[in-house]
């Protein structure tokens, strides 16, 4: 049987092992690429995906808890304006409620919505909605869809209003900030809180829609 003289055998030995070794590490070299980017990649997609249906959310796809304790699912408005105001009942603002109860008189024929989102973001609304019903219903009788106090500002906002920073860069710097949406849930415009409900400027801006 013919082989290989001692010093050639261990020279196609060595290559041989090289070769193996080369061979393992492009596949090992292959799998940790694999096992590094393609969770990457998933990742970006997932953030891609995330962005985009932050971006495509409206004012529609929100829900929260009326001043009753019921559930309102703001979807049962689609295609219709909506007009939402973060209110207080202790603030220098509050008379406004006056202002916005005139708007809903006003309008109650059209399908225009009008919602106050009550709130102590800034200390000045009570903690229970029976005194913010004393509020509203006793003092200024309003007849518009009234929440239960929300978050409205930080990291524990309700997710109307981290929607609104995130997509618009819009956030309540005070009570009584206005937000006008349109009927495909978009925010068209938005006033602070020294623009009255029913001022010329925001009842023009309505007009437009209904």
């Amino acid at each position: 049987k013919y082989s290989f003289p001692p010093d050639i055998n261990k020279k196609i030995t060595k290559t041989i092992e090289s070769f193996h070794i080369k061979y393992i590490y492009k596949l090992l070299k292959n799998n940790i690429m694999k096992i590094v980017i393609i969770p990457f990649f998933l990742f970006i997609i997932f953030l891609f995906n995330h962005g985009n249906t932050k971006n495509n959310m409206t004012i529609y796809d929100f829900s929260f808890q009326d001043i009753d304790g019921n559930i309102v699912n703001l979807e049962k408005f689609i295609g219709s304006p909506i007009l939402m105001i973060n209110t207080a009942s202790r603030c220098g603002f509050t008379p406004q409620y006056e202002n916005l109860q005139n708007l809903f008189i006003e309008y109650r024929k059209t399908d225009l919505t009008i919602i106050a989102i009550t709130s102590n973001s800034f200390n000045q609304e009570y903690s229970s909605a029976e005194e913010i019903k004393k509020i509203c219903l006793v003092n200024y009788d309003v007849g518009f869809i009234t929440s239960s106090p929300l978050n409205i500002k930080g990291d524990n906002s309700h997710e109307i209003f981290k929607w609104l920073n995130v997509n618009y860069g819009k956030k309540p710097k005070w009570n009584f900030y206005k937000y006008l949406f349109n009927r495909e849930g978009k925010l068209v415009e938005s006033w602070s809180s020294i623009t009255k409900p029913d001022s010329n400027k925001i009842k023009i801006k309505i007009n437009e829609l209904i």
